[in-house]
């Protein structure tokens, strides 16, 4: 694990912070041949996600296309219902909106995984109605730890940088969600995607097979 060892100015605690910054014996993985293909549109993981998902009314409806190599970008526009300040797009929101273009990546290497760690720096205000294209890419890869980068630009892909990130996502297998999350809802989005939700039960051996993506 790469990380400090840090005391908390008002607890006084000493604990473990880990660092976004790959270690030294981390590499750059091979993308999945079963990757969508440059230029597709990555399809949403669930319909409700507050992310990507089409049935969500106030939600962030970003659409994610692939990249080549190891990148992917999102296209997403800020509207009354991101605002934290008045006219402003809240800090939070933006982060859930970066959060959700790096979780994207994990199509590229076909192994489901959850953020561990995401830190952004806010570079600028970001209007209502401002369109944010966020650019991510995977860094490197070190045991289950998945290390990415990130920028938003405003209205133009080149465009001023209101957002960059850095993010260390966790590889996990299918019983992560059915363990943590809502049964009934994991298995509802798998069979919307792929049609036989008796592929999520575990083997003969008890154990659930691992799926490309997150459900």
């Amino acid at each position: 694990m790469v990380g400090s060892l840090e005391c908390d100015s008002r607890s006084g605690v000493w604990c473990i912070v880990v660092q976004t910054t790959p270690p030294a014996d981390a590499y750059v993985p091979l993308r999945s041949e079963n990757a969508p293909e440059p230029g597709s549109a990555i399809p949403t993981h669930y319909k409700s996600c507050f992310g990507c998902g089409i049935d969500h009314e106030t939600g962030l409806h970003m659409v994610v296309t692939a990249g080549h190599d190891l990148t992917a970008n999102g296209v997403f526009t800020v509207t009354k219902h991101h605002q934290g300040a008045p006219g402003l797009a809240h800090g939070g929101l933006l982060s859930a909106a970066i959060d959700e273009v790096l979780g994207s990546l994990n199509w590229l290497l076909g192994v489901p995984a959850v953020t561990g760690r995401l830190e952004c720096d806010f570079r600028k205000p970001v209007p209502v109605g401002t369109t944010l294209f966020v650019s991510v890419q995977i860094d490197a890869v070190h045991g289950r730890k998945v290390y990415t980068s990130a920028q938003a630009r405003m209205n133009a892909i080149d465009g001023p940088t209101a957002v960059s990130a850095k993010a260390i996502f966790i590889q996990v297998d299918i019983q992560h969600f059915l363990d943590n999350g809502n049964r009934a809802e994991v298995k509802a989005a798998f069979q919307d995607r792929n049609g036989d939700s008796s592929k999520m039960e575990p083997n003969r051996d008890g154990v659930v097979p691992t799926l490309e993506v997150n459900p």
